[in-house]
């Protein structure tokens, strides 16, 4: 009996700091974006600062659009929350949990999402369009 207890004891921490890769890859997943942006009125350098350089970007007929494409990740708190469960579920399983973890994190590693916009005179939304969800 005592010698599973040391060996819990020297085993929980190599573990807990050699996690396995669904611990890192529920701490990396993207960032959730704030897909609210996407409406008449917002500017267009609120949507660069949220979402990056347009995919394409264009003019027809004298008006500007631009089609924005990121895949809408997690909250940090989802992202810590999912973190700290895989870790702990390492621990006690002796890192049997990666054999689950690890592809089920490269499954839910967010969604792709494309939006078309164009814009009035004042560079601000003026038509969104919802091209993936």
């Amino acid at each position: 009996m005592t010698h599973k207890l040391l060996a819990v004891f020297l085993l929980a921490p190599v573990l807990i700091f050699n996690s396995g890769c669904s611990v890192l890859m529920a701490a990396k997943q993207p960032d959730k974006k704030n897909v609210d942006l996407f409406r008449s009125g917002t500017s267009r350098n609120m949507l660069l600062g949220e979402f990056g350089p347009p995919a394409v970007s264009e003019t027809r007929d004298g008006r500007k659009y631009e089609v924005f494409k990121f895949i809408q990740g997690y909250s940090t708190g989802v992202k810590a929350g999912r973190a700290s469960f895989h870790g702990a579920a390492d621990v006690a399983t002796l890192g049997l949990w990666e054999v689950v973890g690890t592809p089920a994190e490269a499954v839910f590693n967010g969604d792709e999402m494309a939006y078309q916009v164009s814009y009035d005179k004042d560079d601000r939304v003026d038509q969104v369009t919802v091209l993936k969800k």
